[in-house]
C-alpha cells in the first residue's frame, strides 16, 4: 500500500502498523527473483520459443545449450538482448551475489 495518511494519532499508528506488517513480510516471506535460466525457459514456454530463436540474443546454438544447462553465465549484453528481444526483465536475468 502507498497510502500516505494526514498527521493524526491514527494515522501515524496506521503508519507503524504498516511499517511491521512490511518488516514481518520481508523477514518471513522474502520474494527473492527466479533463477536467470528458469526466467529464460519460462520466457520460452511462454512464447512457444526453440532454443534456435535464441540465437539473435546469445549466439550460436552451442551456446545456447551453454547457457540453458548452467554450464554459461550470461553477459550483460546478453541480457540487454534477452531483454530487448523477449521482454525478460533483465533483473530476473542478473543474478546477484549471495551475502551470508
Amino acid at each position: 500500500m502507498d497510502i500516505r495518511p494526514i498527521r493524526t494519532e491514527e494515522g501515524d499508528r496506521f503508519e507503524i502498523l504498516m511499517t511491521l506488517v512490511e518488516s514481518y513480510e520481508a523477514k518471513h516471506f522474502p520474494v527473492d527473483l527466479p533463477d536467470p535460466i528458469e526466467a529464460i525457459k519460462f520466457r520460452m514456454e511462454q512464447q512457444g520459443l526453440t532454443p534456435k530463436d535464441l540465437e539473435p540474443a546469445i549466439g550460436q546454438r552451442n551456446r545456447v545449450y551453454e547457457i540453458l544447462n548452467g554450464k554459461r553465465n550470461l553477459t550483460l549484453a546478453m541480457v540487454w538482448k534477452l531483454h530487448q528481444l523477449f521482454g525478460i526483465p533483465a533483473e530476473s536475468l542478473i543474478k546477484p551475489p549471495h551475502h551470508a
